[in-house]
């Protein structure tokens, strides 16, 4: 037999036992009446599942004020918190360095699998209201749980799933009590679902005796089904940005994902829907209209400005926002948009001896970030049993107390007719964030609020002498003279405009950080002095 008849033919077989187990992993009475409840409210509503009746979206005035929120990975791969957040399909990958931890601590996986987490996931120091009055000292305007990671353990009251956390573990409705605790905060609520890598998140497990191969546990493990094409070896690594080339999912899998999107919809009311990248698979295109469509006639009939966030190009950009995982833009986006990075560098959920940013480094991103019409989701990953480590709630407070200062500059505001200048570069485009990277003294960046023009240092200079080089004597983007230039959180500066920049003394730093400062600058009667994209 060719080796490539041999791949295909376990490739098959792989398909079959997904399709044996279909029974088991979807409750198909609960999907179908939900499908059946979307279906007709679509009919009636407004907006229609298609790009062009979808194409109106404006991001909505709220994000666009808001700059800064907080996005949380938890749930039971916090217990073991090995490495990374994908634990739960990494201890099933044979040769993966998870699946040898789990052996050497937990014993063979047909005897401890990831289900075994589940009654060990306890949250007993849960505490929600706690979670959010952190998130509200460090500024955060909106809060963003994760309510189905690819693990398949849904985090709130789910009625498509057994496998949920009011059910087993916390036996709480997470999602809701964050939603409460964000809401009586006086902060916007959103949140995130991971489920449409689920369908193959488990498929490793079936190539010996684990227990994803049980039927009783289908409801959580369920698909598994293989990534490859049939003609592909199933060892493979199918590229992340060419998902057509993907084992397709099924019909059963993507009405049971429009099922518990739109529940999360129905249960929580969220004011933005983080998508992760695997929607991008060329098969969720129907589907993830119906659930745009939805979800926009829904939270608008609610008198809520709602937005998805979408990886790639997977939706117009006139239909959603864009979102670019651990990395930025090098350029203004007219159009509002959204970076999503975690305070440790390692992971997003949990993780043991993981490596954390600094408030200084995290606060320059926010800056760079905001000058180009975008916002920064800042992700935490909470411990098992609720506690946020001490090492990112330190970061959340320096970032807070910055903000504190300097909030003027960053929120509500637009950006200005550029970003900014300097020497430093952002790389575009995902996962391209450096941890290490630091910006210079050169490095200043712009927004506008009113009339009013903020100028903002990444990194504060040693001698306290900054020349703003665009803002030279004569610059056609000034159209009145500078009335006056103050630092945030201190008093005017001595400056005076030059032919070659605006020359500014600061007054000395009393923090050994050097963090970055904001200047306001105000502008003489009349005319228009500033102007916002």
């Amino acid at each position: 037999m060719r080796p490539w008849m041999r791949l295909s033919l376990v490739t098959a077989a792989s398909l079959l036992a997904v399709q044996a187990a279909s029974a088991q992993t979807y409750k198909t009475e609960a999907v179908d009446r939900q499908v059946a409840a979307v279906e007709a409210k679509l009919k009636r509503g407004t907006l229609k599942p298609d790009w062009e009746s979808l194409g109106g979206f404006r991001a909505p005035e709220w994000f666009r004020d808001a700059k800064f929120g907080i996005f949380i990975h938890w749930g039971p791969y916090a217990v073991p918190g090995f490495a990374n957040e994908w634990y739960s399909r990494n201890m099933y990958v044979p040769g993966n360095t998870a699946f040898t931890y789990h052996q050497n601590v937990y014993g063979p996986q047909s005897r401890f699998g990831y289900k075994d987490f589940i009654p060990q996931f306890k949250a007993e120091r849960f505490d929600p209201a706690g979670w959010i009055a952190l998130f509200k000292q460090a500024g955060a305007r909106y809060v963003i749980p994760v309510a189905e990671h690819c693990d398949g353990f849904a985090m709130y009251a789910s009625g498509m799933t057994d496998w949920n956390a009011v059910a087993m573990g916390p036996k709480r409705d997470v999602t809701g009590e964050l939603a409460q605790a964000t809401r009586a905060a006086g902060l916007h609520f959103g949140l995130s679902s991971h489920r449409a890598e689920h369908y193959w998140w488990y498929n490793a497990g079936r190539g010996y005796d684990s227990d994803v191969n049980d039927p009783r546990y289908a409801g959580l493990y369920g698909p598994a089904a293989p990534r490859t094409l049939p003609a592909d070896s199933p060892d493979s690594e199918p590229h992340p940005s060419h998902l057509e080339n993907w084992q397709p999912p099924d019909d059963a899998f993507l009405r049971d994902w429009l099922a518990r999107s739109t529940e999360l919809v129905d249960k929580y009311h969220p004011e933005l829907i983080y998508l992760d990248w695997w929607t991008m698979a060329p098969r969720f295109d129907p589907y993830l209209r119906k659930l745009t469509a939805y979800y926009y006639n829904e939270a608008k009939a609610r008198g809520q400005g709602p937005a998805i966030t979408y990886k790639g190009e997977h939706f117009p950009a006139n239909a959603a926002l864009l979102d670019i995982e651990r990395g930025k833009l090098d350029s203004m986006r007219l159009l509002p948009w959204q970076t999503d990075t975690s305070v440790s560098i390692g992971s997003w959920g949990y993780a043991q001896n993981d490596r954390y940013r600094t408030a200084k480094s995290l606060v320059g991103d926010l800056i760079d970030i905001v000058s180009k019409n975008g916002n920064l989701l800042l992700n935490v990953g909470p411990r098992a049993d609720g506690t946020i480590p001490e090492e990112a709630a330190s970061v959340l407070r320096g970032i807070g107390a910055w903000l504190a200062v300097n909030g003027e500059a960053i929120y509500d505001t637009r950006p200005w007719k550029y970003y900014g200048e300097g020497t430093t570069f952002a790389a575009t485009g995902e996962k391209s964030e450096s941890a290490n990277k630091t910006f210079t003294s050169s490095d200043i960046r712009f927004t506008t609020r009113g009339e009013t023009l903020y100028a903002m240092g990444l990194d504060r200079p040693a001698d306290g002498r900054v020349l703003i080089k665009t803002l030279y004597a004569g610059t056609p983007y000034l159209e009145r003279p500078i009335a006056s230039i103050e630092v945030l959180g201190g008093s005017a500066v001595a400056w005076q405009q030059t032919a070659k920049g605006l020359a500014i003394t600061l007054p000395a730093a009393n923090d050994a950080e050097r963090m970055p400062y904001a200047l306001r600058i105000r502008f003489a009667p009349g005319g228009r002095a500033v102007s916002a994209r």
